[in-house]
C-alpha cells in the first residue's frame, strides 16, 4: 500500500523541534539513536512472506528459534523501539482476543490469531490511535507525519534527522475521527525500513505535552525520555500504558521525604489500565526500590494481558479468558502464552493448586530452594505475580529466552 500525499497539517518550527529532540534524545545538536530513524511497525508474515524485507532475509537463520511466522505479532529488530513496540503488540493482541471477538460463540486462541492483511491493518490502527487517545485523557490527541520538505535548516543548534525538521501536526478531538486519518495514513508509521516507530513516539510525547512529560520524569533539569537500555527506556513504556512517562511504579501517590527535607510526592499508577506491565531484573532484582517494582494496578489489569520487562527483554504475557483476574477459581490453573517481537512464542500452563493446599507438596526446603535456583527468568517474572505456581512449558524453550 503506497503511502498518500499529506493534505493539511501544521509545519513543526525551529523552536518545537528543538524542544522534542532535547525532550526525547537529550539534544538537537546532535543526531537520535539511528534506529529510531530506519525502523517502521511491521507484522509477520501472513502466508509465509513478511511485510518486512529486511525479516524475508533472515527468514533462514529465525527459523530454528521460530518455527513459523506468527501473523498477529510484530516484528523488529532487538533496539531502542522494542519495549515501546511491545507495548503497541500488547494492545494489538488485546484488539485479536477481546475487543474483535464475536460475542456469540466460542472461538478457538488460533484462530484468533490469524489475522489476514487488512485485519492486521485495523489491528494496528486502532491500537496506535487507543494509546494516543488514552495519552490524551480521552480528549485529544496528536499525530506527526513527515511530509516531502525541510521546515528547519541544518546549523550548528539543530542537526537534521531527516524527519523531525519535515514534521507536520494534525490534532484531533474525536477518537472516530483520528481512527478514520491513521487509517488513510498507516503505511507512514508501516514502511520498512522507515521512522515508524519513531512517528509512534513523537505522536505520544506531543499529545502528551513536552512540560508534562518532564513532570512526569520527575527527574534533574536536562533529563530527558531516552536512556541507555539495549531496547528502549521504561519511561516509553509507561508513557504508552499509563498516559504518563513516570519512572514509579507504584500504586498511587507516595509522599517521600524525611526530617530535614519536606515530603514531596512520587506520582506512580493513578489507575489501572487495560494492560498490565510485570518485571524481574534478574541479578539486579533485590535492588529495586518498593517505587520500582509493578503494583497491583499494573499486575491486575483489566485483561489478561502484559507487557512484560525480563532481565532488560521485552515481550507480552496473555490469556484468553476474560474472568482471569475477576474469578479465584479461573486463577488456579491456565494457560499462558508469551510472545517477543523478535518471532519469539511459548506457550505455558500456570498451576497454582499447591497454593491452596497450603503449599506443602511434601518437597524439603533445600529441594525447594534448588528448584528456586534453576527456574528460568521467565519463571522468576511470573512469579511477581503468581508467587507460588508450578510453571510447565509446552516444548522446548526456544535458544532465544536465554535470558
Amino acid at each position: 500500500m503506497s503511502k498518500l500525499k499529506l493534505v493539511g497539517g501544521r509545519s513543526i518550527t525551529m523552536d518545537e523541534a528543538i524542544e522534542l529532540r532535547q525532550t526525547v534524545f537529550g539534544s538537537a545538536a546532535s543526531p537520535p539513536r539511528g534506529e529510531w530513524t530506519r525502523t517502521g511497525i511491521s507484522f509477520g508474515a501472513v502466508n509465509g512472506v513478511s511485510s518486512n524485507p529486511h525479516i524475508n532475509l533472515l527468514t533462514v537463520s529465525l527459523t530454528i528459534l521460530t518455527h513459523q511466522e506468527y501473523p498477529y505479532g510484530l516484528r523488529t529488530p532487538r533496539n531502542a523501539t522494542r519495549g515501546m513496540q511491545s507495548v503497541l503488540q500488547a494492545f494489538i493482541i488485546k484488539h485479536f482476543i477481546f475487543d474483535n471477538k464475536p460475542r456469540e460463540k466460542s472461538v478457538p486462541l488460533e484462530d484468533l490469531l490469524k489475522p489476514n492483511e487488512a485485519e492486521q491493518a485495523q489491528a494496528l490502527y486502532l491500537a496506535i490511535s487507543d494509546i494516543l487517545w488514552n495519552i490524551g485523557e480521552k480528549t485529544k490527541a496528536l499525530i506527526v507525519l513527515p511530509g516531502e520538505t525541510s521546515h528547519i535548516p541544518h546549523s550548528h543548534v539543530y542537526f537534521q534527522d531527516n524527519v523531525t525538521e519535515k514534521l507536520f501536526f494534525f490534532e484531533f478531538t474525536k477518537l472516530d475521527e483520528m481512527q478514520i486519518f491513521m487509517k488513510r495514513y498507516l503505511p507512514y508509521f508501516t514502511e520498512n525500513p522507515g521512522p515508524g516507530a519513531l512517528l509512534l513516539l513523537y505522536s505520544a510525547v506531543l499529545t502528551r505535552g513536552m512540560e508534562n512529560l518532564r513532570t512526569d520524569l520527575d527527574a534533574p533539569k536536562g533529563a530527558h525520555l531516552m536512556g541507555p537500555h539495549e531496547e528502549g527506556s521504561l519511561n516509553v513504556v509507561t508513557l504508552l500504558l499509563t498516559g504518563r512517562a513516570t519512572p514509579y511504579l507504584h500504586n498511587g501517590v507516595v509522599y517521600v521525604g524525611d526530617e530535614d527535607h519536606y515530603a514531596l510526592p512520587q506520582f506512580g499508577i493513578l489507575g489501572r489500565g487495560s494492560i498490565g506491565l510485570l518485571i524481574w531484573e534478574g541479578e539486579n532484582e533485590a535492588m529495586r526500590s518498593a517505587s520500582r517494582q509493578p503494583g497491583s494496578r499494573l499486575k491486575t489489569p483489566a485483561t489478561p494481558v502484559w507487557v512484560s520487562c525480563c532481565c532488560g527483554h521485552y515481550g507480552v504475557l496473555f490469556n484468553s479468558n476474560r474472568e482471569l483476574l475477576r474469578n479465584y477459581h479461573a486463577e488456579k490453573r491456565f494457560e499462558l502464552h508469551y510472545y517477543t517481537c523478535a518471532g519469539c512464542y511459548l506457550s505455558m500452563t500456570v498451576d497454582n493448586r499447591q497454593q491452596d493446599e497450603g503449599g506443602d507438596d511434601g518437597e524439603e526446603d533445600g529441594e525447594r530452594k534448588q528448584n528456586d535456583m534453576v527456574s528460568t527468568p521467565l519463571e522468576r517474572l511470573i512469579h511477581t505475580k503468581w508467587m507460588e505456581a508450578k510453571i510447565t512449558y509446552h516444548g522446548a524453550l526456544p535458544a532465544s529466552l536465554n535470558f
